[in-house]
């Protein structure tokens, strides 16, 4: 149902937390997700606390789908100042390859509390099967 395609994401978050790194659009930090089947369907749960819903952008071509976000900083006035910012602002991203039994054309999706779910319905694979040639 899902094939991983990043081998080097747990030294790239670790890089991440050692140097605190946040994304750009060009190099965006990766995205932490869960992925399950439920039923009928295949669902995945990305975290995005912070981010407003109108900073994420989903996409699906090819079978590949493409989350991406971004964290803004809060807004600063004249009479605010700034202390303590641990919080990573910035890019996020993640591309998933999606197997041939997904049903990409009814993909649904629910942000709340921080978590962005997709779900997936799971279709029948279609068998291979023989044709007979028949006669004119």
């Amino acid at each position: 149902m899902l094939m991983r395609t990043d081998p080097c994401l747990p030294l790239d978050r670790f890089t991440q937390a050692l140097l605190g790194v946040s994304g750009t659009w060009s190099r965006p930090s990766p995205i932490p997700m869960d992925a399950y089947r439920a039923g009928g369907e295949f669902v995945i749960a990305l975290d995005l606390p912070g981010v407003s819903p109108d900073a994420i952008d989903i996409d699906v071509r090819r079978n590949v789908l493409t989350v991406k976000a971004e964290r803004r900083p809060a807004a600063e006035t004249d009479d605010v100042r700034m202390h303590l910012s641990e919080r990573p602002l910035g890019v996020s991203s993640r591309q998933i390859v999606l197997g041939d039994t997904l049903d990409t054309e009814h993909i649904t999706a629910a942000y709340d509390a921080g978590v962005l779910t997709l779900r997936i319905p799971i279709t029948e694979r279609t068998e291979a099967r023989k044709i007979t040639i028949g006669e004119q």
